[in-house]
């Protein structure tokens, strides 16, 4: 069966998110967008586990469910640690079979960091240490390094990362078969470097709040079990695991090079121009994905690898209609618009990648239609995210007819 998945998302105990971000309200979300499988989040945290058990049936597959919408345990852990000199921070998202081996993770993972402090904890242990602990527990388990370009967090980020997946895992990186590119990176900037053509790569929200899950995911057509979507991951089977759906990767947090504070914005050449070094306040600079990329990539931009699962860009519906209407995308008006299309035509995933551009143009209101005809075409505007802060997007437009001045022209 051909199906939506969002594996990496947080629960109302991670920092800076939403005390919405619950079982039911996730659930109620999932249907809107025509996400079939959401991943938990958080399962190291005592309270949200609880949660989860009283609140999910077991599907007796490795799969959970909550009115009709299927949920795979998932969690991500941060370890932060020294090792060859330099302090590496270090996020992985792990996946889960059973409530049971989830019980296990959280006794064992206990002495080594409070992990009731956030829903993605911090713990004081080498990332390859973390693993072979992982997989002493249950080999069913599956480990994901984090949004992997991320300068501050992840396996290759500029500031606390390495330049191989050896030097991070060592014996276990065979151990590995799938990595997250995070919101700043899509697959494409990944092909660029050849050591990655193994793994299956994989893209979801890392959702803080409701209404951005599923800005990134995967569409599998596969059996609807967690052995099965494993399986598919790790043969990076591109009959089975499909596509992925992607931001624009310059509208993430760490695209381009800069200083937020200082409001220094800088692609790679100006940041080489200016060796690294902010112009205003004379400190180093935070390199970015796109930067970063550059520097270990050994082909050039646009190079396209054999096997490949191939990508589509997205821009989320309520980012559409926001931009359409220039109000905030988390205003009243967006969301009745949004709520008024999408039942429509069933999922935000249908509105924005399957239905024709005829049926767009003819069933939702003339701007909004077009908007998202020009995202599908890539026909848009971005300032990238730079040091912490998004990128921004224009999506271009056609100019107004005389007198369609309303928003609801069906």
């Amino acid at each position: 069966m051909k199906f939506v998945a969002d594996f990496h998302i947080h629960s109302k105990y991670s920092r800076a998110t939403s005390p919405r971000m619950q079982v039911s309200t996730l659930a109620e979300y999932a249907k809107l967008k025509g996400i079939s499988l959401l991943g938990t989040g958080d399962i190291t945290h005592h309270l949200w586990l609880e949660e989860l058990k009283d609140s999910l049936k077991d599907s007796g597959n490795g799969l959970f469910e909550y009115k009709g919408v299927n949920f795979i345990l998932t969690g991500e852990i941060s370890a932060i640690y020294s090792k060859n000199g330099r302090v590496r921070k270090i996020h992985n998202v792990i996946f889960v079979p059973s409530f049971d081996v989830a019980d296990k993770i959280n006794s064992t993972l206990s002495g080594y960091g409070n992990l009731s402090a956030d829903g993605r904890p911090i713990i004081g242990i080498d990332a390859k240490d973390l693993v072979e602990i992982l997989f002493g527990i249950s080999k069913d388990i599956f480990v994901v390094p984090g949004h992997i370009w991320t300068p501050h967090f992840s396996l290759f980020g500029s500031k606390s990362g390495f330049d191989s997946i050896e030097e991070c895992f060592e014996e276990y990186a065979k151990d590995i078969y799938a990595l997250e590119t995070g919101l700043s990176s899509d697959p494409g900037m990944n092909w660029r470097w050849s050591k990655l053509d193994r793994f299956s790569l994989i893209s979801n929200s890392d959702s803080h709040s409701p209404s951005k899950i599923g800005r990134e995911a995967n569409v599998f057509d596969t059996e609807m079990s967690y052995n099965s979507i494993i399986d598919a991951l790790k043969a990076k089977d591109n009959k089975k695991f499909l596509y992925t759906v992607e931001f624009f990767p310059e509208e993430g947090k760490y695209h381009y090079d800069g200083h937020r504070n200082c409001k220094v914005r800088l692609n790679p050449v100006e940041t080489r121009k200016n060796k690294g070094i902010c112009s205003v306040c004379g400190k180093p600079l935070t390199v970015g994905v796109m930067n970063r990329v550059e520097e270990l990539a050994d082909r050039p931009e646009g190079f396209v690898p054999q096997k490949k699962i191939p990508y589509k860009k997205m821009i989320p519906l309520a980012e559409i209609i926001s931009d359409v209407m220039d109000v905030a995308d988390s205003s009243k008006a967006v969301d009745a618009e949004y709520r008024a299309i999408v039942p429509r035509f069933g999922t935000e995933f249908e509105v924005l990648i399957e239905l024709q551009e005829e049926l767009l143009l003819n069933k939702l209101p003339k701007k909004i239609a077009r908007a998202i005809i020009n995202v599908r075409n890539g026909n848009v505007n971005i300032l990238p995210g730079f040091d912490g802060e998004y990128g921004k997007i224009e999506i271009l437009k056609e100019k107004d007819n005389a007198g369609d001045k309303q928003l609801d022209l069906f």
